[in-house]
């Protein structure tokens, strides 16, 4: 089970609090603090859309780019046993371990998306 809902291109994380009896939300992906919640799922998803459209509409009021820019570079803690094995992988493959774990990455979303 996922914890997340899609709506326009935008991602929600979902909550619930046990003390409020409520389920509560975020967007990901993006530079701001937007946040959604509701008693039931279907308010839920009725406020996610609300924000992100409002949020949208914020940032165009703004003049600027409601998405996060992602540079394309990101840190990973493995574990040395996991990256001794990866490095490993990519020396048989003739290739770095940036290329393998690229690979590795792309082949995985193409898989997800399909």
């Amino acid at each position: 089970m996922s914890n997340t809902i899609e709506y326009n291109g935008y991602i929600g994380t979902i909550e619930y609090s046990q003390e409020d009896k409520c389920f509560f939300g975020k967007l990901d992906m993006i530079n701001d603090l937007v946040t959604f919640e509701a008693n039931n799922a279907d308010d839920l998803e009725e406020n996610f859309r609300n924000s992100v459209d409002e949020y949208i509409e914020t940032c165009k009021q703004l003049g600027r780019e409601p998405q996060k820019a992602f540079k394309g570079v990101f840190n990973v803690r493995t574990g040395s046993e996991l990256h001794m094995a990866a490095v490993r992988n990519a020396l048989k493959m003739g290739i770095s371990l940036n290329s393998y774990i690229k690979i590795l990455i792309e082949k995985d979303v193409k898989l997800s998306l399909s």
